[in-house]
């Protein structure tokens, strides 16, 4: 990768906006295709969870620990901005748009079909090409349950627990129980 490329994948991830049409964003979309490459060959036909772990680390471009699990199909727009812990699940049908990055904590479960997104548009409709990249970050021993959707710039604490269908727009404090759509804080574990 040269420094032009490393350059501009760290400026994705910083929330400053990036444009499809400036040159840089070649050294994005090279990885962007071989991504879906991947991801067709991950989620056509039937691998044993080796062969899973194996395309996986492909998809993110680096080792994972042997004891993460994964149910395909999983989709991602980039793959190579996504750290995983120990002992992590990840359920059928998810989806982690990841180019501002995602860390998942040791011991956390995401439910099927959960959606990760850490890239935005610009509302401004004659620059809607641009986007901007924010992190999420999910601490340790979390639950995410089945179709919630986190979007960019979320912290979600240790331990804490969101709901199915809840779609999470702001930090969740470790320990919590949230829920709804905006995502409330309902309880405590």
């Amino acid at each position: 990768m040269t420094t032009k490329a490393a350059d501009i994948l760290e400026h994705d991830r910083t929330g400053k906006p990036v444009n499809p049409y400036d040159p840089g964003y070649c050294a994005i979309a090279t990885i962007i295709k071989e991504t879906k490459r991947l991801c067709v060959e991950l989620n056509t036909g039937y691998h044993e969870p080796q062969e899973t772990h194996t395309l996986f680390e492909r998809i993110v471009g680096h080792p994972v620990d042997p004891s993460f699990r994964l149910n395909p199909p999983f989709y991602t727009d980039f793959g190579h901005n996504i750290e995983i812990g120990r002992g992590v699940l990840i359920n059928w049908g998810c989806t982690l748009m990841d180019r501002g990055g995602i860390t998942i904590g040791d011991g956390t479960f995401i439910g099927p079909n959960v959606q990760l997104i850490t890239i935005n548009h610009s509302k401004n409709p004659m620059d809607r090409a641009t986007t901007m990249s924010l992190p999420i970050t999910i601490g340790k021993r979390v639950w995410i349950g089945a179709g919630a959707i986190v979007l960019q710039n979320v912290t979600i604490g240790d331990g804490a627990i969101v709901g199915a269908g809840a779609v999470v727009t702001h930090d969740v404090p470790a320990g919590s129980i949230v829920a709804g759509n905006p995502a409330r804080e309902i309880g405590r574990v």
